[in-house]
Parts: structure tokens; sequence; C-alpha cells
């Protein structure tokens, strides 16, 4: 059990990788007053494949390391992660842990968003294999939106071109082309597009170049860091848990040399790193 605190602490965001780099680029843009402390579990990413039970077990972990360095919320800035361990934490861990303490993912405000987004009710999904599998976005669209149509689409090399520095090379372009072009034939009246993994938005160009003119992509920065900006007006008990010194630690299960050289890609500024292990 994490001890319960009453001192003040950063904010946890948490990625099985590099992805969550983007969602954290957009809460720091948005509040930019607030510490905080990213953690990437590198060396065992990607989740993407990776079963339930796993999954859980090793956010589980992030999480309580989380807690540990001081955390009274923590974001889990990974789809994979939001969809197969977020509701288990949630509903089994923290009340053991400390039911004080929160974890939020990104599934939930996305989905929230694209009600206000779409024309005609037909969203499409595009996602890791292990997202798109777990149905989650399918699920709580269906919550709010029971009337919606969901078209999914699993684009299994749009993450591995991101992390390799390829997002930009014309090789990226083929398969951006195929994937979107696999969804639109789904369904050719798909008017908005979620971004299912936090790697895609540095492929925003190629997508929004490859999908039918005026259909609306979503990537997912903005939209978690205003849900995060809202979520701390209307609980100001936890705001007031937050630390409030606008900096930022970062934290990789990795070398952190490497995850500071990758980390440069996604945030267009230099890092420095610490390495943790994680049990």
């Amino acid at each position: 059990m994490t001890q319960k605190s009453t001192v003040k602490g950063p904010i946890g965001v948490f990625d099985s990788g590099y992805g969550g780099l983007t969602i954290l680029r957009d809460i720091m843009k948005a509040l930019p007053d607030y510490d905080y402390i990213y953690l990437g579990d590198n060396a065992r990413a990607p989740y993407g494949g990776r079963s339930y039970d796993i999954v859980y077990r090793f956010t589980l972990q992030a999480v309580r390391y989380l807690f540990e360095r001081g955390c009274h919320l923590v974001i889990l800035a990974c789809n994979t992660a939001s969809a197969k361990a977020l509701r288990t934490i949630q509903q089994n861990d923290l009340p053991m842990i400390d039911p004080d303490r929160r974890v939020l993912g990104v599934i939930r405000p996305t989905v929230e968003k694209i009600g206000e987004i779409t024309d005609n009710g037909n969203i499409g999904i595009v996602g890791t294999s292990g997202t798109v599998r777990s149905q989650s976005y399918d699920m709580e669209i269906k919550k709010l939106y029971p009337d919606f149509n969901i078209f999914s689409q699993a684009c299994p090399m749009w993450a591995p071109l991101v992390e390799n520095g390829e997002a930009d090379k014309p090789g990226a372009d083929y398969f951006v082309k195929r994937d979107i072009e696999l969804l639109m034939r789904q369904e050719p009246s798909i008017d908005s597009i979620i971004l299912g993994c936090t790697h895609y938005p540095l492929l925003l160009d190629k997508i929004e170049r490859y999908v039918p003119q005026g259909t609306k992509v979503l990537p997912q920065g903005k939209i978690v860091a205003d849900s995060l900006a809202d979520y701390l007006v209307r609980h100001p008990e936890m705001a007031a848990k937050c630390s409030r010194g606008g900096t930022c630690t970062y934290l990789t299960t990795e070398n952190p040399e490497k995850f500071a050289e990758s980390a440069s890609v996604f945030l267009s500024t230099p890092v420095t790193a610490q390495s943790i292990t994680l049990s």
C-alpha cells in the first residue's frame, strides 16, 4: 500500500514508450505552471501486442512507482494502457493503494470530443493492433453515442515508423495511404477519424494528405490537455495537491541517452533523462 501523503507532488504522465510525449507536450503547453514526471517503459515497449494481464501488470507497476515519487494524479498517456489497464486500476487497485489518488486515461476525453466534431456519426479509428482488438473506443463511443457507426483499422507500421525517425520519409507515405484506404473502404462516408495512438500526431501531415477532403482528423494531445485543465478546475482539491514549479523530470526503463535522443523527435527540444527499474 502506498502511504498517504499531504505533500504536494508532480503530475505523473506514463506511456509504454515515446508516444505519450505528444500528450505531455500539449499538457505542458496548456498547464505550464505545474510540475511533471514523464515515465516511459521503453525497455518493455511496445505494449500494443501484449496481453491484458501483462499490460495491466506493467501499467500498475508504473502507477505505483509514480505514486511513490509523490504524484497524486497520473495520466495514462498511452492508448493501450488506457484500454487494457485503466478500469481495473481505478476500480480494484486505487481503493487499496490510496482512494484519494487518481489515474486518468486518454480514451474517454477523446470519445467525448468526437460527439462535437462529427456531422454524420460515422467514426473511423486508427490505432495499434492491441487498441483496435480491445474495442475500447467502440465501447466508450457506444456508451455515449449509441447511434454512431464505428469503423476501425489497425496500423501496425505507423508507430515503428515514427520511433525510427521515418515519419517524414517517403516510405511512410505507402503505409499511411494503404491503411487510410483500407479504413475508408469499410465506409466511404466516415467524416471523423480518431488517432488512437499517441505516435500518430507525428504523421498528421501525411494522414491529412490521404484522407478524403472534409474528413476531420482528431489528434489526442490537445483534447487530453483541455480535459485535464477542466478536471483540475472541477476538482480543486486535486489541483491543490499538484506542485507548481514549471519543471519536468524524464524517466525511462531504457538507456537514458537513447531516450533523450529519441524524445527530441517528439518534443523538438533536448531533454535529460534518468534510468529507473520497474518491478
